[in-house]
């Protein structure tokens, strides 16, 4: 494409006139899952195995490529008919998408915060949930949103179950030893202290299994990061914001999508805060900037009274016309807040007059999900929390690898799901063989 062509496509694609994206990056940011890069490659491997089933769209997934604080791959869709064409018709010219995926690494930051010490790892599990009810935390997210306060709540009864275990085990000890055996006070403490660290140390692989200590690790450094207190978070939000402003300099496609999925919600957020400092023009030159939340849990992060950190990243991104934030919502996920306005439900209501951002998609996933297999679905909480970076079992308006892989802008979904789904799959079909078979090109062994 020569210069004068793609000026062209960029600039109407930035005003939303034109429905071809060619060419997007996509920078994405995982949940606070210790997985990483190689893990997620794999999941989208056989999403997009699945999506090629459902429809009739080529997909081709390049190896991944790791190196440094980002893993990268790419992934090419191919369709025919007209939904790159502007038309909104099926009868329009083939088009093919090329989207360079970079994954911004967090899992040795997750890892080494997960593998601390049991002592260390106990006490901030009791220190974050101490702090969410002494500081009302737990009441304003119970108010804004019971099902996820309930998920929260789960977890840290978890944590006051390991705890009185420890303690059980400790008072039973030192009452044997002082009063049936005749053990001396100071002798009796000692070993009752050690029966007790004993027991926590005994009960961390079940407190492991039962994602105690990944969910206490998450919410005792979420905290902090909220707060505006130093954090390893600090070095992932530093090292998106020069990421993400790299590629709008260089302006080598037609879209920039910033994703961030659940915990990621509020670390996207804050990297295109930073970005903003970084480079104040950012979106407006160059491609349009957008900002995509799946199933975030920044609201809870925000919620906390001392975190004013968040909430100001929040004011700034709702009033920045030149970034698109789109909030995706699902009523069945229960670790997200559903139906929930992520700026005046935290608060900031002064920011109304000046709000621009975001826009909220409320997603359907009883439309992606085999209706035999619904019922058991919606009770496994983190396979539905996953569901929107993963294919459904049938085509539906939200789809995630045709919204960050296909020729529509990312922006112009939420109002339009509906009318593209259809453009997609009334399409002229391919050829079912080469779609199979152009869905593992370079897919890691």
């Amino acid at each position: 494409m020569s210069d004068a062509a793609q000026s062209e496509v960029l600039g109407a694609v930035r005003d939303g006139t034109a429905a071809a994206i060619r060419r997007r990056h996509v920078i994405y940011v995982s949940g606070y899952d210790p997985r990483g890069a190689q893990s997620f490659f794999e999941l989208l491997c056989r999403t997009c195995e699945k999506f090629c089933r459902l429809w009739p769209i080529a997909t081709t997934l390049h190896a991944v490529e790791e190196s440094g604080e980002v893993a990268r791959w790419q992934l090419d869709l191919r369709g025919a008919g007209g939904a790159g064409g502007g038309t909104g018709s099926a009868g329009g010219a083939d088009w093919r998408v090329a989207t360079r995926y970079d994954f911004l690494r967090m899992e040795n930051f997750i890892r080494a915060d997960m593998a601390q010490p049991t002592p260390r790892q106990f006490l901030r599990a009791l220190g974050w949930y101490a702090d969410d009810v002494v500081s009302g935390a737990q009441f304003r997210i119970f108010r804004a949103a019971w099902r996820f306060a309930l998920h929260l709540l789960y977890f840290q009864l978890l944590i006051a179950a390991w705890t009185a275990a420890a303690v059980l085990v400790a008072l039973v000890a030192g009452r044997v030893l002082a009063h049936s055996l005749g053990v001396p006070l100071v002798g009796s403490v000692i070993i009752a202290l050690a029966a007790g660290m004993a027991t926590l140390l005994a009960l961390r692989p079940l407190a492991e299994r039962w994602r105690v200590v990944q969910i206490a690790s998450c919410w005792s450094t979420l905290r902090r990061f909220g707060r505006g207190r130093p954090t390893w978070i600090d070095r992932v939000v530093e090292a998106g914001a020069q990421h993400l402003v790299a590629a709008a300099r260089a302006a080598e496609a037609d879209e920039v999508a910033l994703v961030g999925h659940s915990t990621g919600g509020a670390v996207a957020c804050a990297i295109v805060a930073r970005a903003l400092e970084l480079d104040p023009e950012l979106g407006r030159y160059g491609p349009r900037i957008v900002l995509l939340t799946l199933g975030s849990v920044m609201p809870a992060v925000a919620l906390h009274p001392a975190a004013q950190k968040m909430r100001g990243i929040v004011a700034r991104l709702a009033a920045t016309p030149a970034i698109d934030w789109i909030d995706c919502q699902s009523r069945k996920d229960v670790m997200c807040f559903a139906n929930f306005d992520p700026v005046a439900g935290i608060g900031l209501k002064q920011a109304s007059a000046a709000r621009c951002n975001p826009l909220l998609w409320r997603i359907s996933f009883k439309e992606m999900i085999a209706p035999q297999d619904y019922d058991r679905f919606r009770w496994s909480h983190f396979r539905v929390h996953y569901q929107y970076i993963m294919a459904g079992d049938r085509p539906a308006p939200y789809d995630y690898v045709l919204l960050v892989g296909g020729p529509m802008p990312i922006a112009a979904w939420p109002q339009r799901d509906r009318e593209f789904f259809a453009t997609f799959r009334d399409a002229a079909p391919l050829d079912r063989d080469e779609c199979r078979r152009d869905a593992v090109v370079g897919a890691a062994p």
